[in-house]
């Protein structure tokens, strides 16, 4: 079978980082490692290209060479996700679809014309679909019954990739979450059992990638990395020795629960092993909306000395915020913009709250009637519209979220909390040998030509540089690149703001035509 592994345009958005990608040379954040982990369990006598549509477009050639067509997506995807489906479909190939946004919307896959739906876990349903294709079917619906032991999954497809086109390279430690956030998918994907690999399967991953000469970003792509803190501890004991015998030749990054701050053997594992930054998901200051939320684990401590902690012991927190909680007061963004203000985060995710599907809240709303006909359009974005009917009104939502969202990364407010998130950083960091590369020399010049040149930054640009240089120069690389990343953002506020004003105009004026008809319609009636 000649397989073409397809990986959809992802829209500019938080996570794309466009601006800073451009300024470095580089062309996406993070490899699909959910297509290069199916490719690894596909039979060895196949042929397989790889295409990565946020890296190069696939070709003609690419189209007529290959029999069978496989594409995953996210849910941000799902524009392209479409289009593809159709094409391979009109150019008369079979056509494969699975990952999380099949997974959950099904029925979007099926309209799009798609032959077989890999859904849930690949470990479980690939062999499935293989046996199918074997028998001839020409097309099926493959669904798990079960979690599948990660244990069992194979090491992803590397070679597959254009490594050097990449911010970072993704690897996988657990699936599964044991929290119930009303609002999160990843339970109704993966469960609330964490599943983890063995440590020896995770240096095994590190270790193709250490010899293919990978040296930046690894981003251990976990939903909540210590999920399972037992397993987690276990794994970063083994990660130690082998990051210190090869000089820490990756920074790593990963997503874990604020109730890291409770444990501080972890944290201290975390530091020792080579993590970096971490993500997290804060959500809002706000305790009542949190309750709303189900996001317990967030209240159990203070928000900001859980924060100060985590990072004054060496990690970088960055965080998702999220406005529209039902019964959320008036001002929740200036709240959080407080509190990011207090805890010096740099990157804050800001988001507006979107029912996913299949979430408990997805199915409350829907219950409640407030899902708005046509949702699917909104999701996915930091651009787009809520989803529901809020308890607020729409628009002094929205208003405030553009407000936050452009404060937040107003550039002298990013550089100065920047300057103080690092300032925060008291722990002790293993120091490595890795070299820096030709994207990160690149990067460097123009964050000091914008920020210490052309915008009204230049005084505290250089005043904070050389705070850093001399007090914390071990810290040095990483303010750097935390303002390379701030670049993104400094653009990507435009884009944010000028896309929802379009569609609150938009809605504004369906809402006056709306009430004109009304109106019409009542009158006709008296008359």
């Amino acid at each position: 079978m000649k397989a073409l592994l397809l990986w959809p345009i992802m829209p500019n958005s938080f996570w794309s980082y466009q601006e800073t990608l451009d300024l470095a040379g580089l062309r996406s954040t993070n490899p699909p490692l959910g297509l290069i982990t199916v490719a690894a369990m596909l039979p060895s006598d196949w042929e397989i290209r790889l295409v990565d549509r946020n890296v190069r477009l696939e070709t003609d050639e690419d189209w007529d060479w290959c029999e069978l067509v496989i594409i995953s997506a996210m849910i941000i995807q799902k524009k392209d996700f479409w289009e593809l489906i159709q094409k391979g479909v009109t150019l008369g190939k079979k056509v494969a679809v699975g990952g999380p946004f099949a997974t959950s919307v099904p029925e979007f896959v099926l309209e799009a014309g798609a032959n077989y739906l890999i859904l849930d876990e690949g470990e479980c349903t690939v062999p499935l679909f293989l046996e199918a294709l074997a028998r001839g079917e020409t097309s099926g619906v493959f669904r798990a019954t079960e979690k599948p032991d990660v244990t069992q999954t194979p090491i992803p497809r590397f070679d597959l990739l254009d490594l050097d086109a990449y911010l970072a390279i993704t690897v996988q430690f657990s699936r599964g979450c044991p929290f119930q956030c009303e609002f999160c998918d990843i339970i109704t994907l993966f469960g609330r059992k964490p599943r983890t690999k063995t440590p020896e399967q995770m240096l095994a991953e590190m270790e193709v990638l250490y010899q293919m000469g990978w040296r930046r970003l690894v981003f251990v792509v976990d939903d909540n990395f210590i999920g399972n803190k037992r397993s987690a501890k276990v794994f970063l004991r083994s990660l130690i020795p082998w990051m210190q015998e090869r000089s820490y030749p990756f920074m790593l990054l990963t997503e874990a629960s604020l109730n890291l701050a409770e444990d501080d053997e972890l944290i201290e594992l975390m530091v020792q092993a080579g993590f970096r930054m971490v993500f997290m998901g804060i959500e809002t200051p706000d305790v009542e909306s949190l309750a709303v939320a189900n996001k317990e684990q967030n209240t159990r401590q203070s928000l900001s000395e859980s924060c100060y902690k985590i990072t004054r012991a060496g990690l970088q927190i960055m965080s998702g915020f999220i406005i529209g909680f039902d019964g959320e007061k008036k001002a929740a963004g200036q709240r959080i913009q407080t509190f990011v203000e207090e805890t010096g985060i740099p990157q804050a995710h800001l988001g507006l709250l979107q029912a996913l599907p299949n979430t408990a809240m997805w199915n409350r709303l829907k219950q409640e009637g407030r899902l708005k006909e046509g949702s699917m359009d909104f999701m996915g974005s930091q651009k787009g519209l809520m989803n529901f009917v809020p308890t607020r009104p729409l628009e002094e939502v929205i208003r405030e979220y553009i407000e936050t969202f452009w404060n937040l990364y107003e550039p002298m407010l990013y550089l100065k909390r920047t300057f103080y998130h690092f300032n925060l950083m008291q722990g002790k960091r293993p120091k490595g040998k890795r070299p820096l590369t030709w994207h990160e020399l690149r990067l460097f010049p123009v964050i000091v030509w914008r920020q210490g040149i052309v915008r009204s930054t230049r005084w505290r640009f250089w005043w904070q540089l050389m705070a850093i240089a001399l007090q914390k120069p071990d810290l040095l690389y990483d303010y750097l690149v935390a303002l390379g990343f701030g670049e993104h953002f400094f653009s990507f506020r435009h884009e944010v703001k000028a896309e929802l004003e379009t569609q609150l105009e938009i809605l504004k004026q369906q809402q006056q035509a709306q009430q004109i008809e009304n109106a019409n319609y009542q009158l006709s009636a008296v008359n």
